[in-house]
């Protein structure tokens, strides 16, 4: 990269910061963006100049948004009933893939993580917990993550909720085996929550 010239080599080692870009790929991108025409490329570099000033939290479910409110808290025919509490924005970009859910969000920004000293203060629980105190849904579906911090989180959140004493249902996302799984490649916690999930046949 040494013979690269100076400007060249500061996108390619900017590029290669990113999440699972490494230094051939950084390369390879950082010749396809000189190669772009010019009117893309400045297109470009004004969409990442405006990123951070254009882009804020919804206020109502922090998904990330241009407005006051997201298009999905702003759209009428959503089932505003049911909300759905996810860790980030790609977890619900995930449900909104598909076209398999009609309902609204909660987005956490993160997850209980005490050991990189992510406390539920540091995440939007408390806003979640005023906005079912304003205006209480009928269910929440708690879509933390599987893993032991998404867990706790998920706990910690069902707990708030009770406390609240609200007549509305608390759910978590059924676990099990995903379609075309071998069970022999299994780990025993998905199998134990595969059979605590088992539906009738």
């Amino acid at each position: 990269m040494s013979s690269l010239p100076n400007n060249l080599k500061k996108i390619s080692l900017f590029l290669e910061r990113l999440p699972g870009i490494g230094e051939k790929t950084a390369n390879r991108l950082a010749f396809y963006f000189l190669r772009l025409p010019d009117e893309d490329l400045k297109e470009f570099s004004k969409n990442i100049a405006d990123l951070k000033t254009k882009t804020k939290f919804c206020r109502i479910c922090f998904n990330l948004t241009e407005k006051d409110l997201c298009s999905i808290c702003d759209d009428s025919k959503r089932e505003g009933n049911i909300v759905t509490v996810v860790e980030t924005v790609l977890d619900l970009l995930s449900f909104e893939t598909g076209n398999i859910y009609n309902g609204i969000y909660h987005v956490l920004h993160g997850k209980i993580d005490p050991l990189n000293h992510v406390g539920p203060d540091d995440i939007k629980i408390k806003e979640l917990i005023e906005r079912v105190k304003k205006s209480p849904p009928s269910e929440i579906i708690l879509a933390t993550n599987p893993d032991m911090e998404g867990e706790a989180t998920a706990i910690y959140i069902k707990n708030k909720l009770v406390e609240l004493k609200k007549n509305f249902k608390i759910t978590r996302l059924a676990y099990g085996l995903p379609i075309g799984a071998n069970l022999e490649y299994a780990d025993y916690m998905t199998l134990k929550k595969a059979i605590e999930g088992r539906n009738k046949f």
